[in-house]
């Protein structure tokens, strides 16, 4: 399993409650990408970089069939929510305020 420690802190100064079993996959699932401090943020001032969070996070790996519009509305609320970070969002942290938008944690961790 995954160890998700590491984000535990921040996940749950912005999430309803806290799932070790979803946090750890999506650690899992993003593997190698958070050895890089670049690939392991979420910037919300990149559009290519939300597309990508869109159509591989919330379509690919969560399966979300809602519409475009939906999905980006989703990704902006997320971002708002993470505002106080700064620039960059823990993409572990994002992730996971996008499944738990969508109800996914539990899908994630079953």
């Amino acid at each position: 399993m995954a160890d998700a420690s590491a984000y535990a802190e921040n996940i749950k100064k912005y999430a309803n409650g806290y799932n070790q079993a979803a946090a750890e996959k999506i650690v899992g699932h993003l593997g190698i990408a958070l050895r890089n401090r670049d690939s392991s943020m979420v910037a919300c001032s990149d559009s290519g970089e939300l597309d990508r969070v869109r159509e591989r996070w919330c379509r690919g790996k969560l399966g979300l069939a809602q519409n475009k519009n939906d999905l980006d509305a989703a990704i902006k609320a997320v971002c708002d929510k993470l505002q106080p970070e700064g620039a960059t969002k823990s993409r572990v942290t994002f992730y996971y305020l996008l499944a738990e938008h969508f109800g996914k944690l539990g899908d994630l961790a079953g």
